[in-house]
């Protein structure tokens, strides 16, 4: 008898390789430092708060709020992020506990006063999957505890920015961009070729899932989190049509 086996989620694979490094490109100190600033104050945090940052990365957010006294839960699915972040633990005796697995499946007994989603991950999932995974984010937050979302695939951003090819240059790698934009359910499957100055190549696949506003909006209510609000430029600036990322604020 065949058994029904959930296919592995492509973006699983996505951030090991050229790409890990490449990723860390893309983010100056400062935008980590003002992200985490707004964070503290909209999430009304102190020094003892407790965060978990799920999709952590190589934990720039997480690593900034531990600097600030504040004890962080981080959580990735790449072994070479979480065992990076570990070692920086340890060398500066920060207050984070870094877990490798994958965030669907990812169970705890601790409350948090903020969970964060940023870099686009929240996206990497289809709505079945989102659903499961902000009610898991729920269940983990402590009455009045926030939920920070960050996104540049909303469909008010995606549709209007949407692209079938792309070139770019980051960290003297060229990245080359082939996507594909599918309505059912709506999402953009992008090809990245990613080539190194001595023309070795890597080539990687991704899926970004696109939800309105709206949709977003009656996800994190079925799981029990009301929108608050919806940033363009962290704590200065609301969402509007076509902007280029935006920051959800939820809370339990």
């Amino acid at each position: 008898m065949s058994q029904n086996i959930k296919p592995e989620n492509v973006n699983n694979s996505f951030f090991d390789g050229y790409y890990k490094d490449i990723w860390r490109q893309f983010f100056p100190e400062k935008t980590t430092r003002a992200e985490v600033d707004f964070i503290i104050e909209e999430a009304k945090l102190n020094p003892g708060s407790y965060v978990l940052d799920l999709m952590c990365g190589y934990g720039r957010h997480a690593l900034e709020f531990a600097s600030r006294k504040i004890n962080v839960t981080a959580v990735d699915n790449l072994a070479d992020y979480i065992d990076e972040i570990k070692k920086t633990v340890d060398d500066e005796n920060l207050s984070v506990d870094a877990v490798k697995c994958g965030v669907v499946d990812f169970t705890t007994d601790k409350e948090f006063d903020l969970v964060l989603c940023m870099g686009n991950s929240i996206n990497f999932f289809n709505a079945s999957d989102t659903s499961r995974i902000l009610k898991n984010i729920s269940s983990l937050l402590k009455p009045g505890g926030h939920l920070l979302i960050n996104s540049w695939s909303l469909a008010e951003i995606a549709i209007r920015s949407f692209k079938e090819t792309s070139n770019s240059m980051m960290g003297g790698m060229e990245i080359s961009n082939e996507s594909q934009y599918f309505f059912h359910p709506s999402r953009i499957k992008t090809i990245s070729t990613i080539t190194d100055s001595n023309g070795n190549k890597e080539i990687k696949k991704g899926i970004d899932y696109l939800f309105t506003v709206n949709e977003m909006e009656s996800m994190l209510n079925e799981a029990g989190l009301k929108m608050e609000e919806v940033y363009s430029i962290p704590g200065k600036k609301k969402f509007t049509l076509g902007e280029p990322r935006a920051y959800i604020v939820a809370v339990k």
